[in-house]
């Protein structure tokens, strides 16, 4: 089973629900996908070592062979090619790796290398069982959905997987949540919480990916999502709470179910009511698909 944690916005407490979550039901994997800025590490103090290096091809131009045509500029949607009148400037970063420049150019002047935009890292937490993944876009590089593809390759399907999502709804999102089994949506009772979760429910309806909402610093704002969430049929999962207990361990990089134990039994509860609810819409689309 693959459960994302996710939110429209960043700061809402994705990581920490993912952390806490993972730590509460152990013996899972647990995926950072947030690969611009991975941090669930500073919470699990992990010794990662490196798994695999993450590349793309990109083109490259052999100007002896280049007859300046502008075939392949035409061509490349991205503008990672441009034709100057003497030659070709290639712009790698801009290159998304799809090798139709190759593919067009008469004079076979154009083949392909591989660089490097990022890597994949593994740790191991013995007393919990999670097997941690974390994927890491190298500083300057534009394209997260690459690494993020392949770090969720090492998804295991015999167990179950909680993947920290990127925040926001752009394509590393999309990327992230687009095959999951359920999705959390972690939101705070705030205007801009609200406006955000909007957004992100339009994306995960669009998607067609079940989902429920957890509210975290509860308290610290007002009814509006809560409101927002009657008034859609979206299920409440969670509130936690704006405490300064939990604020505390937070700052000190210290899971809050390891020093609240009731939280710990709230998690693991939250996770069989994910279980129920995921079985019931597999259930709902064999029937639509026998009845079709």
């Amino acid at each position: 089973m693959k459960i994302a944690i996710a939110s429209g916005k960043g700061g809402t407490g994705k990581t920490t629900v993912a952390v806490n979550f993972a730590l509460a039901i152990g013996n899972v994997q647990l995926f950072d996908c947030d690969v611009e800025e991975p941090n669930c590490n500073l919470f699990l103090g992990l010794d990662l070592e490196k798994q695999e290096d993450v590349s793309i091809s990109v083109p490259k131009i052999d100007a002896e062979k280049c007859s300046l045509c502008g075939k392949c500029a035409e061509f490349c949607r991205y503008n990672a090619i441009a034709n100057l009148p003497q030659r070709i400037m290639l712009f790698p970063k801009l290159c998304h790796g799809c090798g139709g420049c190759q593919i067009v150019c008469p004079e076979n002047a154009i083949t392909e290398e591989l660089r490097s935009i990022g890597k994949i890292e593994k740790g191991e937490d013995s007393n919990s069982g999670i097997s941690f993944f974390q994927g890491t876009l190298e500083i300057g590089e534009p394209m997260a959905t690459p690494v993020i593809r392949q770090l969720q390759a090492h998804i295991d399907g015999t167990t179950v997987a909680v993947i920290d999502s990127p925040p926001g709804t752009a394509c590393p999102v999309i990327a992230t949540v687009g095959d999951m089994d359920y999705c959390v949506l972690v939101t705070e009772p705030t205007p801009f919480g609200l406006n955000d979760l909007i957004l992100a429910v339009d994306v995960l309806r669009q998607l067609g990916v079940p989902f429920g909402v957890i509210i975290n610093r509860h308290g610290s704002g007002d009814d509006r999502v809560e409101e927002y969430c009657h008034k859609e049929n979206i299920p409440l999962l969670m509130k936690i709470p704006y405490k300064r207990e939990i604020a505390v361990l937070y700052s000190e990089g210290i899971p809050f179910v390891e020093h609240m134990p009731e939280w710990k039994e709230k998690f693991r509860k939250l996770y069989h009511e994910i279980c129920s609810i995921s079985s019931e819409n597999t259930l709902q689309q064999s029937c639509t698909k026998v009845s079709s």
